[in-house]
């Protein structure tokens, strides 16, 4: 009937496709650039990320939902892919299509596989006679790092069922490759979409796939590490005294400090009672053994000890609470709506909320102060 538009749902689709259809062309242009850059600047770093970043993005994407309506660009594009990552994608897809199915893939050669395949062949004789020293101390260097980790990548990503990470930076870097879960359970969904489909349920990391290794390496056991080393001892004050000199400089008279987990190591008390001396600190720790050792470690310093697990204190509890990185927490309630007038968060590196000072790259560590 003329002048009626079309359906409210039907135009929300559309909006959809057309969505999806401009982030299908952002990844053809990122491979394009991808393949530009290694002309450019080739470099063993370049080719292994590479090969890592767009196997577990472009490519993965790719094979569950091809970019293009027509079957030979298509075609096209996954012989560009296999040249550019030096990997059939026929092999890949299959290999990968038959891990969602939960079967052993079977090495089936089709002619498209057989194509990329030699066309691979055909760049890696062309490279290795024209630049040997290039293809055998970069170029091959580079591509099995790539592999090893696309291999590490896959590996955690599955090593306990699959599993989830949610970090903003890396699923924005990654296309959401962090919603795995949500992924296999519906390998056809379009990337943009897997936040939609959250399950509260579902297997989750602290940390991305790439990264996941580092749980088998307990904060506890890193203590201890440093309490057996008087150098790492000295770095570790020394870093953390400068983060935190910074940040608690613009702050009022501190008159009360609670400092939750003293920990193995009680740095921050031991930084806090030198930088504040006429403030009364108190640590609160679930562990009797590490106030005992704590005790030892503080000496004669004016610090109070409470055996407890951290309670949320009242809004005038202290002037300043401070969090270990290994708090088992509601660390997202601290830092919407932080408990006492001042709040230190140790955290992760990639963790930036409010003041923020970097206590080191090698530690992977940040201090944030957040404030009511």
């Amino acid at each position: 009937m003329a002048g009626l538009s079309a359906s409210p749902s039907l135009t929300l689709e559309r909006r959809g496709r057309s969505r999806r259809a401009r982030w299908d062309a952002v990844m053809v242009t990122l491979a394009a650039v991808q393949g530009a850059l290694l002309i450019a600047a080739p470099g063993a770093p370049a080719i292994a990320l590479g090969v890592w970043w767009n196997s577990n993005t472009i490519s993965h994407n790719f094979i569950h939902r091809p970019f293009f309506r027509a079957r030979w660009a298509n075609l096209l594009f996954g012989i560009y892919l296999s040249v550019l990552l030096g990997i059939p994608q026929r092999l890949w897809r299959d290999r990968h299509l038959a891990h969602h199915a939960g079967v052993e893939p079977r090495l089936a050669f089709s002619g498209e596989c057989a194509l990329q395949a030699s066309l691979i062949l055909f760049l890696w004789i062309l490279i290795a006679a024209r630049a040997p020293g290039f293809f055998f101390s970069v170029y091959l260097p580079g591509y099995l790092a790539g592999l090893g980790l696309c291999w590490l990548h896959g590996y955690y990503e599955h090593a306990r069922g699959t599993t989830s990470y949610y970090g903003k930076l890396y699923n924005l870097l990654f296309f959401n490759d962090g919603h795995h879960a949500e992924h296999h359970a519906r390998p056809g969904l379009h990337w943009t979409r897997l936040p939609e489909y959250y399950e509260p349920a579902v297997s989750t990391s602290k940390w991305p796939a790439p990264l996941r290794w580092m749980e088998a390496f307990s904060l506890e056991t890193l203590e201890n590490l440093v309490l057996r080393s008087p150098t790492l001892q000295r770095f570790v004050l020394s870093t953390h005294a400068r983060a935190l000199r910074d940040l608690i400089r613009p702050l009022p008279s501190l008159k009360r400090v609670t400092i939750v987990g003293g920990g193995l190591f009680p740095r921050t008390a031991l930084i806090l009672s030198d930088l504040l001396p006429a403030a009364h600190i108190s640590i609160i720790d679930a562990n009797p053994a590490n106030l005992d050792r704590a005790r030892a470690l503080l000496g004669n310093r004016s610090v109070d000890f409470i055996h407890a697990r951290y309670a949320k204190p009242g809004r005038h509890g202290c002037d300043l609470l401070v969090i270990p990185l290994s708090f088992d927490g509601d660390r997202r309630a601290l830092y919407a709506d932080p408990p006492t007038p001042a709040v230190l968060v140790h955290d992760w590196l990639w963790r930036k909320r409010g003041s923020s000072r970097v206590v080191s790259i090698a530690l992977l560590k940040r201090v944030n102060l957040v404030r009511p």
